[in-house]
C-alpha cells in the first residue's frame, strides 16, 4: 500500500474562486511571477502599470469556459505594453494550448477593432504581446502539451513553418517546501499551504510558515486567512465550520502563534469526534452481523433437524437462498 493510503486527507479543491480572488489583487500577481518566473520581461515590469482586465474572454466552442484572469502590463525601460492570461487548472485539460491560442486571438481581436483604422493599416502597426499561462493544482503530474505545436500533426515535418508558443506552467505541488519557505512571501506561502496534505499535517505546515505570516501586512494575512476558509472548511463537518471562521476572523500577523494552536485544537477535536463515530458505527456494524451469524446459527440446527426450507425461512428471516448456501456447507 502506497504511503498515506488509507489515511485521512484533505482531497483537493476546486480552486478557481480561491485563486482568482487571491490573484485579483495585483500585488499578489507582481508576487507571483517575481517568485516563480526567472526571466528578464519581469524585473522590467512597472508596478503601477499592472491593470486587471475585468472583461470576460467566451469562447464559441468552449462556452463553459472564460479566460480567468488577464492582466495588461507596461515595461518600464521600454513602455512595451503587453497582457498575461492566466488559466486556472485542477484537473490536466490537454486543450489547453489551443484553448489559450483561441483567448489570445480573441484579445487581439479586440485590440485590433479598438484601433483606429489609420493606424492599425500603418506599416508601424504592432500587436501586444501575450504570454499566457497556466496555473495547476492538481495532484498528478501535468501531463498536456507544453507548447501548441505539440498539438499539430507530424509538426516534425514541418519545422519553421508552424505557429507556435509555450506558456508558463505554475505547478503548484510541484515545487519543494524548501523552496516554497525560503522564497519567505504570500503567493509561495498559499502554494505550500495548498499542496496536498492529511489534516494533521496543517498546524505544522502553518507553524513552518508562522516566521513569514508575522511579517505579513494585515491586507496579505487576511489573503490568508480567506484562503485557510477555502483550504480547510470545505473538509470539516459543519460542527466545526462556525468555530473554524471565529478563529480566522480572530486571527491577526502578530498573534499567529494562538491562531495556529486554536485551530490545531479544532482540528484534533474534530479527529476525536471522527474517531468517535467510527467507533459506535462499528459496534453497530458489530451487534448487527452478530445477530446476522445468529440466526444462520439457528438455520443450522433447523436443517440438521430436517426442516424444510420454508419453515426455516419464516423462523429466520432469512432468504431461500442463504439457507441452500447453509445447507450445501453442512453437506461438505
Amino acid at each position: 500500500m502506497p504511503e498515506n493510503e488509507g489515511q485521512p486527507q484533505f482531497p483537493h479543491h476546486p480552486h478557481d474562486k480561491g485563486y482568482r480572488q487571491l490573484l485579483s489583487d495585483k500585488r499578489v500577481f507582481l508576487e507571483l511571477l517575481k517568485t516563480f518566473v526567472r526571466e528578464k520581461w519581469v524585473e522590467a515590469i512597472d508596478a503601477n502599470d499592472l491593470i486587471l482586465v475585468n472583461k470576460s474572454y467566451v469562447l464559441q466552442d468552449f462556452s463553459e469556459k472564460e479566460a480567468d484572469i488577464v492582466y495588461r502590463l507596461k515595461t518600464r525601460d521600454k513602455n512595451v505594453i503587453f497582457y498575461v492570461l492566466l488559466e486556472l487548472q485542477s484537473t490536466v485539460d490537454y486543450l489547453i494550448p489551443f484553448r489559450l491560442l483561441l483567448y489570445m486571438v480573441e484579445i487581439w481581436r479586440e485590440v485590433y477593432n479598438n484601433t483606429p483604422q489609420h493606424e492599425r493599416e500603418s506599416k508601424h502597426f504592432r500587436l501586444p504581446p501575450i504570454i499566457p499561462a497556466v496555473l495547476y493544482n492538481g495532484v498528478g503530474s501535468w501531463t498536456a502539451a507544453l507548447s501548441f505545436k505539440e498539438m499539430l500533426d507530424g509538426y516534425q515535418d514541418f519545422s519553421g513553418h508552424l505557429l507556435d508558443y509555450r506558456y508558463l506552467l505554475f505547478d503548484v505541488n510541484r515545487y519543494n517546501e524548501e523552496e516554497l519557505i525560503r522564497a519567505a512571501n504570500l503567493i509561495a506561502s498559499v502554494f505550500l499551504l495548498d499542496q496536498k496534505m492529511r489534516p494533521e499535517e496543517l498546524a505544522g505546515r502553518l507553524q513552518k510558515l508562522s516566521g513569514i505570516l508575522r511579517r505579513l501586512t494585515p491586507d496579505e494575512f487576511r489573503h490568508i486567512t480567506s484562503w485557510l476558509k477555502n483550504v480547510v472548511k470545505p473538509r470539516i463537518p459543519e460542527d466545526f465550520r462556525e468555530k473554524v471562521d471565529r478563529i480566522l476572523d480572530a486571527s491577526n500577523p502578530w498573534e499567529v502563534e494562538r491562531m495556529i494552536y486554536n485551530l490545531e485544537i479544532t482540528l484534533e477535536e474534530m479527529q476525536q469526534q471522527a474517531l468517535l463515530k467510527g467507533l459506535k458505527e462499528g459496534e453497530q456494524k458489530g451487534k448487527l452481523e452478530g445477530k446476522l451469524e445468529g440466526k444462520r446459527e439457528v438455520a443450522r440446527n433447523l436443517l440438521l433437524f430436517n426442516v424444510d426450507i420454508e419453515t426455516i425461512v419464516k423462523a429466520t428471516g432469512l432468504t431461500p437462498d442463504e439457507i441452500a448456501v447453509l445447507k450445501k456447507q453442512l453437506e461438505q
